[in-house]
C-alpha cells in the first residue's frame, strides 16, 4: 500500500474551485476533485496549527486537555505506528513550528523527515547589514502587526532577502523534496509520504506570476500580513490583502498540479492513496475579522476542505455530506495499511465513507483551549461561552513547553494530577493557564447557527430545542473525552 497527504496550512474552502468559488485560480484544485471525492462538512478538532497537528497523529481531541503543545509521552503517533509496521513514513515540510519548542516532537515521529527554511518568521539567517530590516524589506506590510508577530518580523525580513523567486521559494523546495521521494520510491510499496506546505499561511508573500494572475488595488504599498484583528482597513486595502491571498493560493494550486502530473505520468492511482488537507481554515475580513485564534470558531475557520481518493473503492468527482474531522485522518490511513487502530483514538476510519457516504460522527466538537466550546451536528453550529466567573483553567501535560517557549514561572504552581484514561497510566502535571488571547470571543457569548438556511452565519438562530440538543450532546463528548472535571462547571454543562 502507497499513500501521500499533501497538507496545506490556512486553507479557506471558499476559495477552492470545487467548493463553488469561480473566480479564484485554482485549476488544478478543480482537476483534484475530478480524482477524489469532496466532502462538505469535514471540521477541525483542535486548534491552531500544532494542536491539529497533534490530531493529525493521535486521532483524538486535545483542545480539552492542553493547548499548543508537542506531542505527549502517551500519545499514539499515527507516522510512528506505521514506521513501527514496516512502512515508511517520510515528512517534507516548511512549517517551522515544527522545530521550535512547542513542536518539537513531531517531526521525528517520521521514519525520515527534511525541512526547507525561510517561512514567516523562521529564525534561518544572519545577515548584520542594517539595511535589511522590517521597515526596509517589509513597508507597512501590516502597520496594525501585534507586539508578537512584530518581533519575529525581522526575520521573516531577513527570510525575504534570500527569497526573490518562486524556485527559491520554502514551497517550492518543499514539494521538489516530495517529487523526489517520489521518483525514488514509487515503483516500491509500503510507504506514506506527507508533504506539507505552510502557505498560504500569512504571510501573503509571492511572486509577479501568481500576482498578475489577479486585478490588486494600488494602495501605494505591499500589504500581505493581516493581523490577528478587527477590521479596520480600507475596502481598497481589504480588497489587496483577499487577493494577496488568492495570488498565494495559486502558487499552492501549481505545486499541487506537481504532484497530479506525477501520479498521472507514473500511473500511481491504481495503487495509491492521496489525500488533500488543511489544519484549519483562515478569516478575510469575513465577519469583521482577520485571521483566527482570536475571534469565536466561525465558519471559515473550522469548516475545511478535504480530499480524498481511495483505490480500493475508486470513487471520483462526487461530494460526501458525512460528518468528518481531523481525528479520522489517523485512522483512515492506519486502516488503510492494515494495521490496528489504538483504542484512544476518538476518530473514524473514512473507508466506508469515501465509498458509499457512510455516516460516522452524529456531533463534531472544534475549539481552542481556553476559548468557547463548539458543536456540530452538520446542520447547526452551537458556540457556548465560558459561565464560570473565576474563569478556572488548567492544562495538564507532560511536556512542559508551548510554542516558542519553555514554560517557566507557572511550574512553581504546578501540580500533579491523576491519570486521565488516555494517559497511559501515567499522572500528569496540572498547570494553571489563561484565556486572555480568547477575550472577543469569550465576550461574544452563546451562538447558534443554522447552516442550511444561513450558511454564511450572518444572524444568531434562536430555537432554545436545538440549543438543548446540543448542550447535551456537548456534554456527553466531554464525558467521552475523560475532560477535566472543571470544565463543566467552567461550561455550565
Amino acid at each position: 500500500m502507497k499513500a501521500i497527504m499533501v497538507m496545506f496550512d490556512s486553507l479557506n474552502r471558499k476559495f477552492l474551485p470545487p467548493y463553488g468559488c469561480d473566480w479564484v485560480k485554482a485549476p488544478n484544485f478543480q482537476r483534484l476533485y475530478e480524482h477524489t471525492v469532496a466532502f462538505d462538512n469535514c471540521y477541525v478538532g483542535s486548534l491552531p496549527c500544532m494542536p491539529a497537528r497533534r490530531e493529525l497523529h493521535t486521532g483524538r481531541y486535545n483542545f480539552l486537555h492542553r493547548g499548543w503543545s508537542p506531542l505527549e509521552p502517551f500519545d499514539d503517533s499515527m507516522p510512528e505506528l506505521l514506521s513501527k509496521a514496516g512502512i515508511a513514513t517520510h515528512l517534507t515540510t516548511d512549517h517551522d513550528h515544527y522545530w521550535e519548542d512547542g513542536g518539537a516532537t513531531y517531526h521525528t515521529r517520521y521514519s525520515t523527515w527534511e525541512g526547507a527554511r525561510g517561512q514567516e518568521n523562521d529564525k534561518w539567517k544572519t545577515n548584520l547589514d542594517p539595511s535589511i530590516q522590517p521597515e526596509t524589506i517589509l513597508p507597512s506590510s501590516n502597520p496594525a502587526m501585534n507586539a508578537f508577530k512584530m518581533a519575529g518580523a525581522k526575520f521573516n525580513a531577513m527570510n525575504r532577502h534570500y527569497i526573490r523567486t518562486a524556485r527559491e521559494s520554502s514551497q517550492r523546495q518543499v514539494f521538489d523534496n516530495g517529487l523526489s521521494f517520489l521518483e525514488d520510491n514509487h515503483s516500491f510499496d509500503n510507504w506514506f509520504l506527507q508533504i506539507e506546505a505552510f502557505d498560504p499561511h500569512e504571510p501573503f508573500f509571492t511572486f509577479e506570476e501568481y500576482l498578475k494572475l489577479y486585478e490588486i488595488p494600488d494602495i501605494g504599498r505591499e500589504l500581505d500580513w493581516p493581523p490577528y484583528d478587527r477590521v479596520s482597513q480600507t475596502p481598497e486595502e481589504i480588497q489587496h490583502l483577499r487577493m494577496k491571498y488568492a495570488a498565494l493560493l495559486s502558487q499552492c494550486d501549481e505545486s499541487l498540479g506537481r504532484v497530479l502530473d506525477f501520479m498521472d505520468e507514473h500511473d500511481m492511482w491504481k495503487d495509491t492513496m492521496l489525500i488533500v488537507n488543511t489544519d484549519h481554515g483562515f478569516l478575510l475580513g469575513e465577519h469583521g475579522w482577520w485571521s483566527k485564534n482570536v475571534m469565536p470558531c466561525f465558519d471559515e475557520i473550522v469548516h475545511t476542505p478535504l480530499f480524498i481518493w481511495d483505490p480500493r473503492c475508486g470513487k471520483t468527482a462526487e461530494h460526501r455530506q458525512a460528518l468528518v474531522q481531523t481525528i479520522d485522518l489517523a485512522p483512515t490511513l492506519l486502516e488503510y495499511f492494515g494495521q490496528p487502530i489504538p483504542k484512544d483514538m476518538q476518530g473514524k476510519a473514512l473507508k466506508d465513507t469515501v465509498e458509499k457516504d457512510a455516516k460516522v460522527h452524529d456531533y463534531a466538537l472544534f475549539g481552542y483551549h481556553g476559548s468557547q466550546m463548539n458543536i456540530t451536528d452538520g446542520r447547526y453550529v452551537y458556540m457556548r461561552s465560558p459561565r464560570d466567573e473565576d474563569d478556572t483553567l488548567y492544562e495538564y501535560t507532560l511536556m512542559p513547553t508551548r510554542m516558542n517557549a519553555r514554560i517557566g514561572k507557572e511550574l512553581e504552581s504546578a501540580t500533579l494530577a491523576p491519570p486521565f484514561s488516555f494517559t497511559k497510566n501515567m499522572p500528569v502535571l496540572r498547570l494553571p493557564a489563561r484565556s486572555a488571547m480568547y477575550t472577543a470571543a469569550i465576550q461574544a457569548g452563546d451562538m447558534l447557527f443554522d447552516l442550511q438556511a444561513d450558511p454564511d452565519e450572518t444572524a444568531v438562530l434562536q430555537d432554545e430545542s436545538v440549543q438543548r440538543r446540543l448542550e447535551a450532546a456537548m456534554a456527553d463528548m466531554l464525558k467521552k473525552s475523560d475532560a477535566p472535571e472543571e470544565l463543566f462547571t467552567r461550561f455550565g454543562l
